[in-house]
């Protein structure tokens, strides 16, 4: 067993009958999940998985998985987890690229195994017939422990291997994030920070609501979810921040975490507005390296909000402890135990990874800055940075700025041929967008019925739909 094991189990026997996760249809506690996942091992063990095989995991979330990923891990197997954003298309990319040798799956998800690629891998799937005890398998940090894919938007998803090191050195950076003296229980709408949960003894809520589709959950529906189960805290995307902040939020939600997409100042006013004194604490970080930087928005003045929205980028606050950052090129690049150091295909890290030393850097793909009290401000893409007619401009510098008018409810910044164009939605008046547009040293404006959204948490400008959409 690894080190974030041994706590998981540690934890079970200290919690005992307290809850661990909530869902729509069930509750169970620690110990409950422990002795499920012991069980659904054993019976793992009997059909011949083991230590390094690799699974493909197609299941909802829910206890289930969680009991799945528990078993694997007793047996040092490999779950391999594909970009559910991209629906078929991804899951035959992580077949083709991963070669998994059993298929773990449940309810609907079971018709994957029609797949030819799937026909020989025997199928897993947690039921009431597991029972019995196997030993855990001895693993040291660098043994894998699951393989997941980058979202895809730039190109093909790149396999990912995190080694159970590496999720004991993401728990502990995401452990100090979530640190609180209070019993809170937390709705969780992004599954790596459950386990950081089920390590800690917290309980957790888990969504009710598929997580690729947050753009179909309404305000009520999900104030309601909080409100029945007695969520303390929220870890949401911002897109679901906003649906939050579209009802009336229930009286016992303190705090929300977002991240996953920019958290933009106007978002969080209509968070505090909805509820004065609620804490909104926002998460910068990517698939290779999450969490990167953190900001508590009780921290942000005037002077910053009004930088914000004069140009200055989008301030994400300070690296977490135990993350190196640093600024190349406007570029940002990041270091530490939980930053991704290599993906399956050692071809794909040629334009991505910088060793130095013993030093791997993670080449993020964003441009930024660091200000003098060392805080990280984004820029937006750094493949976004657009010539205008006074030197370059940076999409989230232009895109915050443009946010700040009257009547813009969304921005993008894209480059077309005739030179940088803003493009907005929202019913701000077309010929005053054209003219502070062209006074930032943009082109022109275009006003479009919505600007297009990315399909993994529907909350960052998908730039290369955009670009159709424009040029249709």
């Amino acid at each position: 067993m690894t080190d974030l094991a041994r706590r998981f189990s540690r934890v079970a026997a200290e919690q005992g009958d307290s809850t661990a996760l909530i869902t729509a249809s069930e509750s169970v506690s620690f110990a409950e999940l422990d002795r499920r996942a012991s069980g659904f091992a054993a019976t793992c063990a009997a059909r011949g998985l083991g230590k390094g095989d690799r699974v493909l995991v197609a299941m909802p979330v829910g206890v289930d998985l969680y009991v799945a990923l528990a078993a694997c891990w007793r047996l040092g197997a490999v779950a391999v987890f594909p970009e559910p954003a991209m629906g078929l298309r991804g899951l035959r990319h992580a077949i083709a690229v991963t070669a998994p040798k059993f298929l773990l799956a449940s309810g609907l998800y079971r018709l994957i195994r029609l797949l030819p690629a799937l026909w020989c891998c025997p199928r897993l799937a947690p039921g009431r017939t597991d029972h019995g005890q196997v030993p855990p398998v001895e693993l040291v940090p660098d043994d894998p422990a699951l393989i997941s894919f980058t979202s895809g938007s730039t190109g093909a998803p790149k396999a990912i291997p995190r080694s159970h090191g590496f999720l004991t050195a993401q728990y502990q950076a995401v452990r100090e994030l979530l640190a609180t003296e209070r019993h809170e229980t937390d709705l969780v709408a992004f599954p790596v920070f459950a386990l950081v949960n089920l390590a800690e003894g917290r309980p957790t809520v888990l969504p009710d609501w598929k997580l690729t589709r947050p753009d179909e959950v309404r305000p009520e529906a999900l104030a309601g979810w909080i409100a029945r189960t007695g969520a303390t805290r929220a870890l949401l995307p911002p897109a679901l921040c906003e649906t939050l902040a579209g009802a009336e939020i229930p009286k016992a939600l303190h705090s929300v975490f977002t991240g996953g997409g920019p958290v933009k100042p106007a978002l969080v006013d209509r968070l505090q507005t909805r509820k004065p004194g609620l804490r909104v604490v926002s998460v910068y970080g990517s698939t290779e390296a999450e969490p990167i930087a953190e900001l508590d928005w009780a921290d942000v003045g005037a002077s910053e909000r009004d930088a914000m929205a004069g140009g200055a980028g989008l301030l994400t606050g300070a690296p977490v402890p135990g993350t190196q950052v640093r600024i190349v090129t406007d570029e940002i690049q990041v270091a530490g135990a939980h930053v991704n150091a290599h993906y399956l295909d050692p071809a794909q890290e040629s334009g991505t990874k910088i060793r130095e030393g013993a030093t791997i850097w993670h080449r993020t793909g964003d441009a930024g800055r660091l200000d003098g009290q060392g805080r990280l401000w984004l820029l937006g893409r750094h493949d976004g940075v657009a010539q205008g007619r006074d030197g370059p401009l940076y999409p989230f510098a232009v895109e915050l700025a443009a946010e700040s008018w009257p009547g813009v409810s969304r921005a993008a910044l894209l480059t077309v041929e005739g030179g940088p164009l803003l493009v907005y939605e929202g019913p701000a008046d077309p010929a005053e967008c054209a003219r502070k547009a062209r006074a930032l040293g943009l082109t022109d404006a275009r006003r479009v019925a919505a600007i297009p959204l990315d399909r993994r948490h529907w909350s960052k400008v998908d730039y290369t739909e955009l670009r159709r959409l424009v040029d249709g």
